[in-house]
């Protein structure tokens, strides 16, 4: 696939499903979440499946676009109700989420790696995460999934009734410039996230000129200490306020990103990625926290507000991939220097 291509399929999937997501967020405030949770399971599952039967760019397009919105109502409202646990810890719980995602984003590649060394494809991969994404569904059958509105005893509390209350809560919501403070902050941060790891091993391969399962192990070697960072920080969130933590990790990411694009050598750029990964561990988990408790009560609903803004975020692996497709990737990396930028700009210097 070409560069475009490659872009369209990080982005076009994201666009759909934050344009889809909304009146899940809503309905899992008002409905009976459960019902949503276990709809996006099986949406989970059949997409898995779907991709790995794809075998041309227009049915991975569309397994992909099934799988956004699905793991909306599937993960994403799993979380809320993770949140709604215990609305005075939500930094830490999102820590401890975040650490169970990292154990996954760690396991994809070292899956990958032993399905080609048994002579498998990444076809089998999906065929298999399929039939894991049945044995999750039945699990979370036996939990109730419970909404915010059966959390809400504090008079800050702004838990909707109805769909239309729903909606209005989240026009509402849109109107304080502390919760754009947190959702402008979360797209600008998923820069050094999301988007690095879709670009990091075409990067690796491209223009440090290694082979793919060289370019394997960078991915492993980010991925692993990033998992390292986030078990660590659930320790450190107990000790260290979550702001100033971040602040001062968006400092040494700022200073170690433009050096790993420069600096040549295998070695070197392995290093500086492995402090990459352990210094962007808890920029999700604490940024998704704060927007959380800046919402209490509408946990389904801050993943609505967040769709407002990811629709402009889902566009900025679509630009880089145009950007790599005429310029070189090259210099399409130096654009996500904007994020470590944006949160040293943007976080508070205080806590409220």
């Amino acid at each position: 696939m070409t560069y475009t291509q490659i872009g369209i399929l990080l982005s076009v999937p994201s666009i759909f499903g934050n344009l889809v997501e909304p009146a899940i967020g809503i309905l899992g405030d008002v409905w009976k979440r459960r019902v949503l949770v276990l709809i996006g399971g099986v949406g989970f599952g059949l997409a898995c499946l779907l991709t790995g039967l794809s075998h041309s760019f227009w049915p991975l397009l569309i397994s992909l676009m099934l799988f956004n919105p699905s793991s909306g109502a599937f993960v994403t409202l799993s979380q809320a109700t993770l949140m709604d646990t215990d609305p005075s810890r939500h930094d830490h719980n999102m820590a401890r989420w975040t650490f169970a995602g990292s154990l996954g984003v760690v396991a994809g590649p070292l899956a990958l790696g032993a399905a080609l060394w048994l002579g498998a494809t990444w076809r089998v991969l999906f065929f298999l995460f399929a039939a894991l994404a049945v044995v999750l569904l039945l699990l979370a059958s036996r939990f109730h999934f419970p909404n915010g509105a059966s959390h809400a005893d504090s008079e800050e509390d702004e838990t909707p009734q109805t769909f239309m209350d729903g909606v209005r809560g989240a026009f509402r919501t849109l109107k304080r410039r502390e919760v754009w403070r947190w959702l402008v902050l979360l797209q600008f941060m998923d820069l050094m996230l999301d988007v690095l790891y879709g670009y990091l091993a075409l990067y690796l391969v491209d223009v440090g000129h290694i082979t793919p399962a060289q370019a394997g192990i960078g991915v492993t070697v980010w991925t692993g200490f990033g998992l390292l960072g986030d078990f660590l920080l659930i320790h450190l969130l107990e000790r260290v306020d979550g702001l100033a933590y971040l602040r001062i990790s968006a400092i040494a990411e700022g200073i170690l990103y433009p050096c790993f694009l420069l600096v040549p050598g295998l070695l070197p750029k392995f290093i500086i990625l492995a402090l990459l990964g352990m210094f962007n561990a808890g920029w999700y988990a604490v940024l998704q926290g704060r927007l959380y408790s800046s919402m209490p009560g509408q946990s389904g609903t801050v993943n609505t507000v967040s769709d407002f803004t990811g629709l402009i975020g889902a566009l900025i692996p679509l630009a880089i991939g145009l950007v790599a497709e005429r310029y070189g990737i090259g210099i399409a990396m130096w654009l996500l220097i904007a994020g470590p930028i944006a949160l040293i700009i943007g976080l508070p210097r205080r806590a409220k």
